[in-house]
């Protein structure tokens, strides 16, 4: 974070960092802000219209933009009856979902709420959020659209309404316990107690946060308020297909997080192999190449396949922790350790056990494919241990 600046809720009055002005019942703002100065004067001018004489509160902005918006909302922050505090990151990392963490963690308040700085959530609608979670005891208040009195209409255009609507499918289909009783999880528009945020699980990557909140933090109890989503004030949407797939690799991470779920995906990873090494297999045959050293080659079409798209989808967050050829020689030594295991479990198996080839292979395919998995999180994706100082006796 290159600077960190606060500016005065009154002319007159001393600098206030936001971590100094814990009020009981009051709230934080945390607004992320990309390229927003368009939007920041006129959203500040909204905070102050409806939340202060309701609510003691403060704003934290953070900041990633490549304009003037610092600036600007310092300049706006002036006339602000309360704290305004801007935090710019030269490296925006996580995202969207990485700024409104390093918002929460400067907030000085019992309750945190995030809203997006384009001004199409409506600021009116803070007050309730926290008064709503007060009288529910909840942890989180999400601002919904798809509940009675609330609306998508600032949604521009029916291709990013069905976009929205099937992120939305997809996720509460992927988490429909972590989701229960929300009926919005794409909202970025919320309310969620300081207690409730346990920053250091928190793995934001793009611009959904609630999703990341509600799946890593595990709020105790949620509720909702409807909301009208506003039309965009000034600027053009963030939306765009680098964000969607980085929020399809969001939505993998999140579900991948338990032992169970990572050994399903790489059995799943491990079958689409099947595919490059059947045809790999099909083209050597059919150029004349004998069966076995054709098989021996083909296993190492489908070994790379594998290791793509793990390196891609289920251990992209643990690469850092060995060089890439360091990964590449692990993970073939293992798949290939795979195939020279195999044969004889399958013979012991029949030899010694008794069992038909049938059962015997089938047998020996899962205990390998167990060994697999556990190899591949073990020497290849698990940081390495770091040797502790030596003791002399």
């Amino acid at each position: 974070m290159s600077h960190e600046s606060t500016v005065p809720g009154e002319l007159g009055r001393p600098a206030v960092r936001a971590s100094e002005v814990p009020e009981p019942g009051a709230v934080t703002i945390v607004v992320p802000t990309f390229n927003e100065s368009g939007n920041v004067r006129r959203l500040l001018h909204l905070i102050t219209e409806s939340v202060p004489a309701r609510l003691p509160c403060e704003v934290v902005f953070v900041d990633d933009s490549t304009d003037d918006t610092p600036d600007v909302i310092r300049e706006a922050a002036l006339d602000c009856p309360f704290p305004v505090t801007v935090l710019h990151r030269d490296e925006p990392a996580g995202g969207l979902g990485g700024a409104v963490v390093e918002g929460m963690k400067a907030a000085g308040s019992d309750w945190i709420v995030v809203m997006d700085g384009d001004c199409q959530h409506p600021p009116s609608l803070v007050p309730e959020l926290v008064a709503t979670g007060e009288r529910a005891n909840a942890g989180l208040v999400v601002a919904s659209r798809y509940i009675k009195g609330g609306s998508r209409a600032g949604l521009a255009g029916s291709y990013r309404i069905a976009v929205s609507r099937a992120a939305t499918w997809l996720t509460k289909a992927l988490f429909p316990r972590r989701l229960h009783g929300v009926s919005d999880p794409m909202s970025g528009f919320f309310a969620i107690r300081r207690s409730e945020v346990t920053a250091e699980v928190l793995k934001p990557l793009g611009y959904k946060i609630l999703l990341e909140l509600a799946v890593r933090s595990r709020p105790q109890a949620v509720t909702e308020v409807p909301f009208v989503f506003e039309e965009r004030f000034a600027g053009e949407s963030k939306s765009t297909a680098q964000e969607g797939l980085r929020f399809l690799r969001h939505l993998a991470g999140l579900r991948t997080t338990s032992p169970l779920a990572r050994m399903v995906v790489f059995g799943l990873i491990g079958l689409s192999g099947f595919v490059p090494n059947l045809a790999a297999l099909w083209a050597l045959t059919e150029a004349g190449v004998h069966y076995l050293p054709a098989e021996i080659v083909a296993n190492q079409f489908g070994v790379a396949w594998n290791f793509l798209l793990l390196e891609r989808v289920l251990f992209r967050d643990r690469r850092r922790h060995r060089h890439w050829a360091d990964r590449t020689l692990r993970f073939a030594l293992i798949a290939n350790a795979d195939l020279v295991l195999r044969i004889p479990l399958i013979a012991l198996l029949v030899g010694q056990f008794g069992l038909t080839v049938l059962p015997a292979t089938a047998l020996a395919l899962v205990i390998t494919f167990v060994l697999r998995f556990a190899g591949t999180e073990a020497l290849v994706y698990l940081p390495r241990r770091r040797r502790g100082p030596r003791s002399d006796a």
